[in-house]
This record gives structure tokens, C-alpha cells and sequence, in this order.
């Protein structure tokens, strides 16, 4: 058991100059033989491994990590959650993963600063009103929270906005869905990194695969920088190589990987007190608890593995940003980023089994799989676990690109965040 984060542990380690507090996690060298191998170390695989041992019982699980934990996308995103999907597949999945959200930091018993402020999408056209007002309603058959807001609740909401946009992007309105927010990344997969080596999972870094052991069709193991792992299962989540891995094992996935922007701010006094998104324009603006603009922007228009993007791509997000918001206009941005995101045909996510017996995939998540945590490592760890798709995760399988049987979310996916 590990000890509980407390006041009280505060206190007493306060009086050793906070020299003594415990490793969060054990970093073991790989055992030969697990029953379940989880390939990636970011926030779903490190979620799909506690929910194994918390869940299922099976606690002879290693996550491997060709480099940090949470040094992907996990730790390059812009930490937005919110579950307003248009459809009722997607709205399953989003909602079940908000409400774990929700309690995530008693759970875990570690803070992931998850902030309930409020995301708000704008509409800046005509079709824009008429896609967000159908979300809206499609969203409350769900059970989801989701409500219209006219330019003067806008107004309201977020004070230093140009209801104008400068002539060029007009608010008209928005969708807002109150229950949505931020929370903290790296907390996060720090969180469900401590959680699940309590239960006995072992985290290894550092740890690269180099191909996978399969026999008559079944995988048998994995091969690594660290020498061979057998293994009864192997789950696969690592974002935008998931097509890198899928060719190792022998098939092809239906993604394409893209760089997808990020940058911040200076930091300047509270003045966006919540998410504010606008589709039309590609770019999103929130504000850290260190007081930096956190800024999205949409992906670059090419396939590539690198982690930043292109300038084309940052300075059109920043005149969308400076025409809705003049106040920003003489900011100096600090750094920039790039996240290497998958996105499947439809938008939406593939949690499945795959041809090879024994080898699960989690990827495709385009720029939604932050938001999905939680929701997205529960489900997995029971497909895994139980060898047939959760029932929220059946309409995300593989088979659905031969069925015909797409679930577009575009509209809903169709900006960065």
C-alpha cells in the first residue's frame, strides 16, 4: 500500500525539509513473462493498467515506455476535457469518461487539478448555429449538459471578447457545456502511475518495442530494447505510431499521423475564466493556473511524426486569436509544441481486438484523446481482460470500417482540443 497524500503527510514531511516522502512509483527491470503487456506509457495506457489489476485481478501487468511516462501526447496536449459529442456512441464514451473525471483525485488519491470552469464552442456562421443548436439537442437526449448561449451571454462569460471578431468572425452564439474544463496532464499519468504500481504493475522506461512474437496467430510476446517479454496479451496504446506497431504485427490501421499545434502565453492576470473554443477558425484559448494563454490550433495539413508543426499553422490561429480577443494583440508567446495525433477517417477512436489473437489496439483518437482518459483505459482494460469489445467500446472496432458503419464526428472533433 502506498502512503496516503494527506495534510497530515504534509505536515509531518515538512519537518524533514520534505527530504523523506516516498517514490511514487517502483522503476523495475522487466520480468520474462507477464500475463498482460500494455505498449505505451501516456494516460490510457498507464489508466488500462490500473483498471487490470483494480477491476479485473490481473496485477502481472507491465506498461513499457520507449521513453518517459506521459512524454507523448499525454504531456502535449492542452489538458481539455469536456463530453458534448454529437453522436450516441461518442456521447457514451465521452460522458463515461467525464464522470471518472469527476472523481478522479479522491480515487487516485493525488491531485489532477481537474477544474469544472466551463467550455464554451462558438458559432461565428449561420450553419455553424444550426450544427451547434442540433449538438445541443442531440447532447441532452444523452443526458449530457449542454446549453445555447446568445452573443450577450457570451458577452458575459468571457468579457474581453470582440462579439465582431473584427468584421471577419462574428459571435453569433454558442453551445456551453458547463460540466467540462481542464485538468492538470501531468498529474494525471503521475496519478494512475502511482495507483497502478501499488496494485503491482510494473512501469518500465526506456524500454522500446522492436516487434512483436507471434505464433499460429496468436501473439506470444513482445520483443524490446530490454530483450524479449512473453506475454499472454499485449495492449497497444501508444497514439500516433499505433500504424508503426500495426505493421509490426503484421496488418494495416486505417489512421493517418499528423502534427497538431500548441503554444502559450506569457503569463498575465486571470481573464479567461473558461475554455473558449471556435471551430470556424481553427483555435481554442484557455488560461493556466500560472496565468499563461494556452493556445490550440488545428493540425498541420501532412502526415509526420515530428513534435512541432509548421508556422502557416501558428500564425493563422494567432490572427484568429488577436481578431477575437484585441486584448492579446501585444502578447509575446513563450513556447510552441507539436503532439503527433492518429485520426481515423470518421474521427472517432478504435478501441478493439485486432487479426492477431491476443493483440489489442487503443488509437485513433485524433486531437480528443486527453478529454477520454480515464473513460478510454476503462473500457480497453475490459476488452483486454474479458477478450471480446466492452459494450461502449463495440462500435469502435475495426470491423466498422468494412460494415460501412462510420461514426463521423467531425463536426464535433473537427478542431484542435
Amino acid at each position: 500500500m502506498k502512503a496516503r497524500y494527506s495534510i497530515f503527510s504534509l505536515a509531518r514531511n515538512a519537518l524533514s525539509s520534505h527530504e523523506n516522502w516516498p517514490q511514487a512509483w517502483r522503476s523495475p527491470e522487466p520480468k520474462k513473462e507477464y500475463d498482460v503487456v500494455i505498449v505505451g506509457g501516456g494516460g490510457h495506457g498507464l489508466v488500462t493498467a490500473y483498471y487490470l489489476a483494480k477491476e479485473h485481478g490481473i496485477t502481472n501487468v507491465a506498461v513499457i515506455e520507449k521513453g518517459w511516462l506521459g512524454g507523448g501526447n499525454t504531456g502535449r496536449n492542452t489538458t481539455i476535457v469536456r463530453s458534448n459529442y454529437m453522436w450516441d456512441e461518442s456521447a457514451a464514451l465521452y460522458e463515461h469518461s467525464l464522470k471518472l473525471w469527476e472523481n478522479m483525485t479522491k480515487e487516485l488519491n493525488f491531485n489532477v487539478m481537474f477544474s469544472q470552469r466551463g467550455v464554451l464552442n462558438l458559432a461565428h456562421t449561420l450553419n455553424e448555429v444550426r450544427i451547434t443548436k442540433r449538438r445541443i439537442h442531440a447532447n441532452r437526449l444523452n443526458g449530457i449538459d449542454s446549453e445555447w448561449v446568445e452573443p450577450e451571454q457570451v458577452k458575459e462569460w468571457v468579457p474581453i471578447i470582440d462579439l465582431r471578431g473584427n468584421g471577419r468572425y462574428p459571435v453569433l452564439g454558442g453551445s456551453l457545456q458547463r460540466r467540462g474544463g481542464t485538468a492538470r496532464h501531468d498529474a494525471v499519468a503521475w496519478g494512475y502511475a502511482r495507483a497502478a504500481d501499488a496494485l503491482g504493475v510494473d512501469i518500465i522506461q526506456q524500454c522500446a518495442v522492436e516487434g512483436f512474437d507471434i505464433e499460429d496467430g496468436r501473439v506470444t510476446g513482445v520483443r524490446t530494447s530490454k530483450g524479449a517479454i512473453k506475454a499472454k496479451k499485449v495492449g497497444v496504446v501508444v497514439a500516433g505510431h499505433a500504424g508503426v506497431l500495426a505493421n509490426m504485427a503484421g496488418f494495416k490501421l486505417p489512421i493517418n499521423s499528423r502534427p497538431l499545434q500548441a503554444l502559450v502565453s506569457e503569463p498575465v492576470k486571470p481573464c479567461v475564466h473558461c475554455v473558449v473554443m471556435a471551430g470556424a477558425v481553427h483555435a481554442y484559448i484557455s488560461q493556466s493556473d500560472k496565468g499563461e494563454l494556452v493556445i490550440g490550433a488545428g493540425t498541420d495539413a501532412y502526415n509526420s511524426y515530428a513534435q512541432w508543426g509548421s508556422n502557416p499553422v501558428t500564425e493563422d490561429t494567432l490572427a484568429a486569436i488577436c481578431e477575437l480577443y484585441p486584448l492579446f494583440r501585444r502578447m509575446r508567446m513563450m513556447r510552441q509544441w507539436g503532439g503527433v495525433v492518429d485520426t481515423c477517417p470518421d474521427a472517432s477512436p478504435i478501441i478493439s481486438t485486432t487479426p492477431v489473437k491476443g493483440l489489442y489496439f487503443n488509437c485513433g483518437w485524433g486531437t480528443g484523446g486527453f478529454k477520454a482518459t480515464p473513460g478510454s483505459g476503462h473500457i480497453f482494460a475490459d476488452t483486454v481482460a474479458n477478450d471480446r469489445p466492452h459494450p461502449i467500446a463495440e462500435p469502435f472496432s475495426l470491423e466498422r470500417f468494412k460494415t460501412g458503419f462510420l461514426i463521423d464526428e467531425h463536426a464535433a472533433a473537427g478542431v484542435a482540443h
